[in-house]
């Protein structure tokens, strides 16, 4: 096997009248998802070439599947642009990109086309009504490789402008084999989404769905905000199934939202993305008696996860959950400081990867791409690839692995690796902010944002909002009159972070904006 497309080809050919997808506006079966993604590819064979990037402009949802797998049997690769990010990000990305080509729906176009201008904006809706051009569909699949661009997913970068991480066919391939036998997903599953499809999270829902025949049902965005229908509708879709982020999760659990409605119908709940708080876990573990629960990890970069811990109910788990073992065909391992491996207990390391999952770098990035895709540390015999993740782990005396972690400026919030860079060059170029700082409390997992300047935080708030995700804004902002500095010049962030801890009650107390 080398493309992601026979996983829904197979699925068509053994389930074709199985629901395949599923979103608030209705559902496709497998063999409907198949027919409208080669339609599309048809008639995209005009404006999208193989190899080249397009771009997705729509709510996530079964018509951003079509696009998706539409650019993919043109032998191109996607990137999800979601509508509900600022657009001067968007735009960013786009510039990054170059896509040869942007799909939307009707209800996006009019936006696309001003927001997008010179790039070619074409609907959705209309491309799967094309007539399907087989020849030219095979001929296309001939000269694929397994090592080309699936798709490229944007992070926060250090210089201000998002990374775009490259994904192949063969990383995703590698993983998703595995991850669906490791869990035993089969096709008797419904996964519920919550993830959007540009964090990659959705990628193990989506190719999950696709290889094993299981129904992937789309969870609408605004019930992440209203628990109690979200509940709802998990009960209503009998959902089976969770992949999800720790925010997702703690959002129902701190809510009360499963002493209203449990779905009981759940056997499998995943969670990633941040460290998963044992109050909120043991919450889902008593409501859900029979299922099982699984601690997951791994950066963009290595395709989704690389190590995982199914939750043991009779452990108390005083240290800290785990990020536990690797799964199949990965290996990972801890370096100190000088390139040696660490093995000894409760000496931290560099967490570093290496197998087939890894991504193929940063899309038109070679610097940073090779500042952190590197030769192993441990040889130099033979070309090794090794991703040097920035997490710092150590081993406890058991040789379980954990997470204890960053050694830059980069954090995980609300699920998202944050580069703190972005944030502040974001804040450094609205009006009326002189100097900033950002700096992260991993303990409490809260952001700040500390500036000097005459400007309101409640309207720097506003203007952080208009350029930047809501997962990169800061918890709370702080005006200062001035910052601590280093013996270098430099802003102070550790004095920093501890004024803030210091003054406790004064800060984490109230909001700041």
């Amino acid at each position: 096997m080398k493309n992601v497309l026979e996983y829904l080809e197979n699925s068509a050919t053994l389930w074709p009248d199985k629901p395949g997808v599923t979103d608030e506006k209705g559902t496709y079966t497998f063999r409907e998802l198949y027919k409208k993604s080669r339609s599309t590819a048809s008639a995209l064979a005009e404006y999208a070439k193989p190899r080249q990037p397009a771009a997705v402009f729509m709510p996530k949802g079964k018509d951003a599947l079509v696009s998706f797998f539409g650019i993919v049997y043109v032998g191109g690769f996607y990137t999800f642009l979601d509508p509900e990010l600022p657009m001067s990000r968007l735009g960013m990305v786009v510039t990054i990109l170059k896509p040869s080509v942007i799909l939307t729906d009707r209800e996006h176009m009019e936006e696309a086309r001003v927001h997008f201008p010179g790039v070619l904006c074409l609907c959705v809706e209309q491309l799967m009504q094309s007539h399907e051009d087989t020849v030219y569909l095979e001929r296309v699949r001939r000269q694929q490789l397994d090592m080309d661009p699936l798709y490229v997913n944007f992070t926060s970068g250090s210089t201000g402008k998002p990374k775009g991480v490259v994904v192949s066919h063969r990383s995703v391939i590698d993983f998703i084999d595995v991850f669906a036998r490791t869990f035993s997903i089969d096709g008797d599953e419904r996964i519920a989404n919550q993830a959007p499809f540009d964090f990659d999270v959705s990628v193990k829902d989506i190719y999950s769905a696709m290889k094993t025949g299981a129904e992937l049902v789309i969870v609408p965005r605004e019930l992440f905000s209203r628990p109690a229908e979200l509940l709802d509708y998990l009960c209503e879709h009998e959902i089976t199934t969770m992949v999800w982020a720790v925010s997702a999760l703690c959002l129902v659990s701190m809510f009360h939202g499963l002493d209203y409605r449990c779905p009981d119908k759940v056997k499998k709940v995943l969670f990633s993305g941040e460290v998963m708080p044992k109050k909120q876990l043991k919450d889902w573990m008593e409501h859900l008696p029979e299922a099982m629960f699984v601690n997951l990890y791994g950066p963009t970069e290595i395709t989704c996860n690389c190590t995982y811990h199914v939750i043991d109910r009779k452990r108390e788990y005083e240290q800290g959950i785990p990020i536990g073992r690797t799964f199949d065909n990965e290996q990972v391992f801890l370096v100190d400081e000088q390139g040696v491996m660490v093995t000894e207990p409760d000496i931290p390391g560099e967490i570093c990867v290496r197998g087939t999952a890894l991504a193929l770098g940063y899309y038109n990035n070679v610097e940073q791409t090779g500042r952190v895709f590197v030769q192993n540390p441990l040889h130099s015999l033979y070309l090794d690839p090794v991703y040097r993740t920035g997490d710092l782990g150590k081993y406890d005396a058991r040789g379980e692995l954990y997470f204890c972690g960053r050694k830059d400026f980069q954090i995980k919030y609300r699920g998202h690796r944050i580069e703190l860079e972005e944030i502040e060059g974001a804040m450094e170029k609205i009006d009326g902010v002189e100097r900033c700082v950002c700096v992260f409390d991993g303990e409490k997992s809260r952001l700040y944002g500390l500036y000097t300047g005459n400007i309101d935080k409640k309207l720097l708030h506003e203007k952080l909002s208009a350029a930047l995700p809501a997962f990169m804004i800061p918890e709370r902002l702080v005006q200062k009159e001035s910052f601590p500095l280093t013996k270098n010049g430099k802003a102070d962030r550790k004095a920093l972070l501890e004024e803030i801890k210091n003054r406790g009650k004064g800060y984490a107390g109230k909001k700041e904006h």
